[in-house]
């Protein structure tokens, strides 16, 4: 009997002692979130976008005869006289300067050659000149002797034929000589190429041939040469998504940054929109060229910039981080009145209640219709029927920028802030407005300027865990990474 009283105590405090471990011990820690409040102040709505430096206007040189490069043009800018030095990459030349040499000893030849002709022509036409002569002066004494009757008729007539044909021939070797006199202009021509000259005042861009090298000139020049007019005026072609251009127009003032000058921006205006769209992988994007001055030379071609079209500026309005509406919280977070309805319209989402790291996936709201749609593009997902995020709100080379999402300045779309609540959270709905890519814009009845509210989590469940290396694993929760949960760059 008192064995069983024994057992009966011992598995009571075991019974007592998981309780207590999955209570206290094994429950959840609070959550620590990171904050940030909303702010009133002015805010300018950009389009973010990527594009490359372009020189204003480009000569593509080529040569237009065929043959080998045996030297280049003498650079005059940097040659002394005891360092001459010839034409090459980033080389300042004048029009009609020269950039290179082709072999002429062939077309030299092709010019004897026309030479001799044309002198052959001549000749023939002075043999044929004669020839006419004698015929005339053959007809006009045998014309006499017709009239007499001291010629046959058939013997006069040879007389006349023969007087035609020599007239003809002098024609012939007439046209002849022309012939051979635009042979010769073309040759010299030919070998005029030889030596292939600037069109343009400008600097070298790229140089495409090296001496020895033999370049071919068939339907179209063989490139030798790229020259740039003018690098003091240069052009920014900018690739943007077709949902951006309804905003973009020729005179819109345009910013922009490249990587080897991070701290400084560069200003230009929209000159042009290109209409041949393009298309990779069902995104569309147009070219849209910002000009810009570079007088000071600092931008070099073909750099990669970081544009921003400065659409709108906003005065005097409540902007949050865009964290804040990308953050989702999970739902052992929020506060126990709303759980359940936040579960609830967290579990119509057919992919799943949480995503990657524990968070939870957009909601939509149960039976909103249209606004569900505006709710699933303010967060950069496809209302059923249309594209993907990816092929409507993406940047021409790249992800999405961070908080990209309101694309009309005419549209509020709906969005959910979060404010702490003891040590849980609660949602608040706001309407989004314009973004500069950092900070967005949001109107709604229950926040104002000084408001906090959460922009992500630091989970410590791992941590915890760490603390009670002995506890019965079956009372651990999942766990998790020590990290900070704020909303992923999407």
């Amino acid at each position: 009997m008192t064995r069983i009283v024994t057992i009966a105590a011992a598995v009571s405090l075991l019974a007592v002692g998981g309780f207590y471990y999955t209570m206290h011990l094994g429950a959840e820690p609070p959550g620590k979130f990171r904050t940030a409040e909303i702010k009133r102040g002015d805010l300018l709505h950009v389009i973010t976008a990527t594009g490359t430096v372009e020189p204003e206007e480009v000569v593509d040189v080529g040569a237009q005869v065929t043959g080998i490069i045996t030297s280049f043009g003498p650079d005059k800018v940097r040659s002394t006289p005891d360092d001459p030095r010839t034409v090459d990459y980033g080389s300042v030349v004048e029009k009609d300067s020269e950039l290179a040499r082709i072999d002429p000893l062939l077309y030299d030849a092709q010019v004897w050659q026309a030479k001799a002709t044309l002198d052959r022509s001549v000749a023939d036409l002075a043999q044929m000149k004669a020839k006419l002569v004698q015929a005339d002066r053959d007809l006009k004494r045998n014309t006499e002797l017709l009239k007499k009757g001291a010629v046959a008729e058939a013997d006069y007539d040879a007389y006349v034929a023969a007087y035609e044909t020599a007239k003809a021939n002098v024609g012939v070797d007439e046209a002849t000589i022309e012939q051979s006199k635009a042979a010769l202009k073309l040759a010299e021509v030919n070998l005029g190429y030889t030596i292939i000259k600037s069109p343009v005042r400008g600097t070298i861009v790229d140089r495409r041939v090296n001496v020895g090298q033999t370049v071919v000139s068939n339907l179209s020049a063989s490139s030798c040469f790229l020259i740039a007019k003018d690098l003091r005026r240069i052009q920014v072609w900018a690739s943007v998504n077709e949902a951006d251009m309804g905003q973009i127009r020729p005179g819109v003032p345009a910013s922009f940054t490249v990587d080897t000058y991070p701290n400084e921006i560069f200003r230009g205006t929209v000159v042009q929109v290109r209409l041949n769209a393009t298309m990779t992988q069902n995104v569309v994007t147009y070219t849209v060229v910002v000009e810009t001055d570079n007088s000071d030379l600092r931008l070099l071609p073909y750099m990669t910039a970081n544009l921003k079209f400065e659409i709108e500026q906003y005065h005097d309005v409540l902007k949050v981080p865009n964290a804040a509406l990308r953050w989702k919280p999970r739902p052992t977070r929020v506060v126990p009145s709303l759980r359940e309805e936040y579960r609830a319209i967290s579990a119509e989402k057919p992919e799943g209640e949480e995503a990657a790291g524990g968070e939870a996936k957009p909601f939509r709201s149960p039976g909103e219709g249209k606004a569900r749609a505006e709710a699933r593009r303010a967060e950069g997902k496809p209302a059923k029927g249309e594209k993907s995020a990816a092929a409507t709100t993406a940047p021409a080379g790249g992800a999405p920028a961070a908080g990209q999402r309101p694309k009309s300045k005419n549209r509020d779309e709906r969005g959910r802030l979060w404010v702490k609540d003891g040590d849980y959270v609660r949602w608040v709905d706001v309407k989004i407005g314009a973004t500069d890519g950092v900070m967005t814009v949001v109107r709604g009845k229950d926040i104002d300027a000084g408001t906090e509210i959460v922009i992500g989590e630091v989970v410590t469940a791992a941590a915890d865990d760490a603390k009670n290396p002995f506890a019965p694993t079956i009372f651990k929760k999942a766990a998790t990474p020590n990290k900070d949960t704020a909303a992923p760059k999407k």
